[in-house]
């Protein structure tokens, strides 16, 4: 109950910003209100840095945001928040905890406030390498979104694996434990 009011919540606040400010949603906006509601469990959406490559595997869009990489983040978090079907597995690149901020100005700032923007949320926190291995696997058979930002600091893309929204991993192992019991 809470979850859905906290969802009505967030749905009504982002009308109302467009609202108020009377300006037509941005392509990357758009896009992601259209894809959302088809998207389930094992879509992705990433919301990546200005040099995140435009990959060529044919499930994966990428949309040019040139918003700020929290603007875009915070949005599509509220937006997967008040959808009801899904939620959201976050990932980060391990890599990111270890560039100094002598070689990227900014990154403690960036760190720090996305530590805050994920605060309540769990985090896998994974090589570069092996997110990228196991997007491109399953955007072979799923759809991937992924929105480039105008963020100049290395390893700081935000992979949002979805997951159902109404069944979580207890769940399903409780359904395969009543099926084993039910087949003996």
């Amino acid at each position: 109950m809470i979850k859905n009011v906290k969802r009505i919540t967030n749905l009504l606040a982002a009308s109302t910003c467009v609202a108020l400010c009377g300006c037509s949603t941005p392509k990357w906006q758009s896009r992601l209100d259209t894809v959302l509601p088809e998207y389930g469990h094992r879509n992705w959406i990433v919301i990546a840095d200005a040099a995140y490559p435009k990959q060529s595997a044919a499930g994966i869009e990428t949309v040019a945001t040139g918003k700020d990489h929290f603007q875009v983040l915070e949005a599509v978090l509220a937006a997967i928040d008040a959808a009801p079907h899904v939620q959201s597995i976050v990932m980060l690149d391990a890599e990111m905890e270890h560039v100094a901020s002598e070689d990227a100005p900014g990154v403690a700032e960036y760190r720090a406030r996305l530590k805050d923007v994920l605060k309540d949320r769990p985090v896998q926190v994974k090589p570069h390498e092996e997110i990228i291995a196991k997007l491109d696997a399953d955007s072979g058979m799923f759809n991937v979104l992924l929105l480039k930002t105008d963020l100049v600091i290395p390893y700081t893309s935000v992979f949002l694996q979805l997951d159902c929204g109404y069944w979580n991993a207890e769940k399903e192992a409780r359904l395969r434990r009543l099926i084993l019991e039910e087949n003996k």
